[in-house]
């Protein structure tokens, strides 16, 4: 009688049955080793090399060029220009400082120092925009 048993202990027979043959030299070795359908060493690592590329391209390089712009931005700050703080103040550079703090006049007679990291940008003006 057939069982399900018998049939993969009988695979498992066939399996340890088969013996490879001996390679003769080395010629057939290397042959043997490179055959047309298997893959080179440089092509297995292709997708992790290609999942870089993409995760760079998407991710990595948008964040650096904004950065750098918000980096130049911060830079390029004189008095009279408009920004918005970290926090939302909006206000008028009144005096550059230094390196590190700008003042930003809220309103008149009201000036802030603020560090000039915190600022996130400039605010258009209304009549710009027209």
């Amino acid at each position: 009688m057939f069982s399900l048993s018998s049939l993969f202990i009988s695979a498992a027979y066939a399996a340890d049955a088969v013996v490879p043959e001996p390679v003769a030299n080395a010629a057939s070795a290397a042959a043997n080793a490179a055959l047309p359908g298997e893959p080179s060493e440089w092509i297995r690592f292709l997708p992790i090399f290609l999942i870089f590329i993409v995760i760079y391209v998407l991710m990595i390089r948008p964040q650096q060029k904004t950065l750098e712009a918000q980096s130049l931005l911060l830079k390029a700050l004189k008095k009279g220009d408009k920004v918005v703080t970290g926090g939302g103040l909006i206000g008028t550079i009144s005096k550059v400082d230094d390196d590190s703090y700008v003042m930003v006049e809220i309103t008149k007679d009201v000036q802030v120092k603020v560090v000039r990291s915190t600022i996130s940008g400039l605010v258009k003006d209304e009549k710009t925009k027209a």
